[in-house]
């Protein structure tokens, strides 16, 4: 049985889970969050706890068990407090701002790189240089902040591109000139 599957989630005030039908839905002051739960789990919810239980033993249900614990968990967090990922730009000229509900990217490309915040997500650029990507589901604000890291990748000469704001970018020794080593 799963060490993690076992421990119950607890609830903050204000945040309510609901199990019907294989989804479970968990509604907080930040918004409401579902998720289809496949397999015989069952969540009840009980002084103040969310239970995920497993209803047999196969090794299909053990392994699921501690992946919806978790999840679970993550819903409640994100419907309470939100999630949030914050990445820097290093490059010389290179800019990010916020038009509307799109983050603009001026990264060294002879266009800038426009990219729409998904349903749920919210963009903020506090400097030129930095960006928060916030949002109330951890597996969408990582999605995002990802996809918005891929757009320039640090390069491992000079440290350009987009990095996440406590990445290391462990940084090669360039060409050497001089003799020829025999």
């Amino acid at each position: 049985m799963s060490r993690i599957g076992k421990m119950p989630v607890a609830l903050p005030q204000g945040v309510t889970v609901e199990f019907k039908n294989g989804v479970v839905t968990v509604k907080g002051g930040k918004g409401t969050l579902s998720r289809e739960i496949t397999g015989n789990i069952d969540v009840v919810v009980e002084d103040g706890h969310a239970i995920v239980k497993a209803l047999d033993t196969l090794p299909e249900t053990n392994a699921k068990h501690g992946l919806y614990r978790a999840l679970l968990a993550g819903m409640v967090k994100g419907v309470h407090d939100g999630f949030s990922k914050a990445l820097e730009i290093k490059g010389v000229g290179w800019k990010g701002q916020v038009q509307g509900n799109k983050l603009v990217l001026n990264v060294g490309f002879s266009h800038p790189v426009e990219f729409v915040a998904p349903e749920g997500i919210k963009f903020e650029c506090p400097t030129l240089t930095d960006i928060v990507v916030s949002g109330i589901s951890k597996e969408l604000v990582g999605q995002t902040a990802a996809n918005i890291r891929a757009v320039r990748e640090p390069e491992p000469y000079h440290g350009y591109g987009i990095r996440y704001k406590d990445e290391y970018v462990e940084h090669k020794e360039g060409k050497t000139s001089g003799k020829a080593k025999k």
